[in-house]
């Protein structure tokens, strides 16, 4: 069983900017190894994040971030997971699914009712992740990452309370 490491909040009025540009950092070296030039936020990822409402959880284990979570919340019904991603090293230890659950949750304290987001068909790791944590696919939207990748529009709708 790999550690477990502490999901933390990047918050934006951080007292220590230090901290910020650290977290930031790592994300961005992360990002930049996972996704193609063209799907990266690695250049606007600050300005994402300075977004009113768009959140960043991270993963702490033993001092490095090894994942991250970015979500938005564009209106009070509905909100989006926009990237989730895992270093390499750190994959298939659960450390994916710690992340996305912790970003539904924050979905739900906002009392939103559904979470949507946008995967591609051949990433099977993801698609499962996402299935198994109750998303189910709305369409097929063609073209989405490029011309010739397409991704799956998922979602997951809340109980009204």
């Amino acid at each position: 069983m790999a550690a477990k490491g502490e999901i933390l909040e990047l918050k934006r009025n951080s007292s220590s900017s230090n901290n910020w540009d650290r977290i930031v950092n790592e994300v961005v070296k992360i990002e930049k190894r996972l996704f193609p030039k063209h799907e990266s936020l690695a250049r606007s990822f600050e300005e994402e994040l300075r977004k009113k409402n768009t959140g960043l959880l991270y993963l702490e284990l033993d001092g490095e971030v090894v994942g991250y979570v970015m979500y938005s919340w564009p209106s009070s019904l509905c909100a989006s997971i926009t990237k989730l991603a895992v270093k390499e090293s750190c994959q298939r230890q659960g450390h994916g699914g710690s992340l996305l659950r912790a970003a539904i949750q924050k979905c739900r304290e906002r009392k939103v009712q559904r979470v949507s987001l946008h995967v591609d068909p051949l990433r099977a790791p993801a698609m499962n992740l996402y299935k198994k944590s109750g998303f189910q696919v709305d369409s097929l939207i063609k073209g989405y990452y490029s011309s010739d990748r397409d991704a799956y529009r998922m979602f997951l709708d809340f109980d009204a309370d």
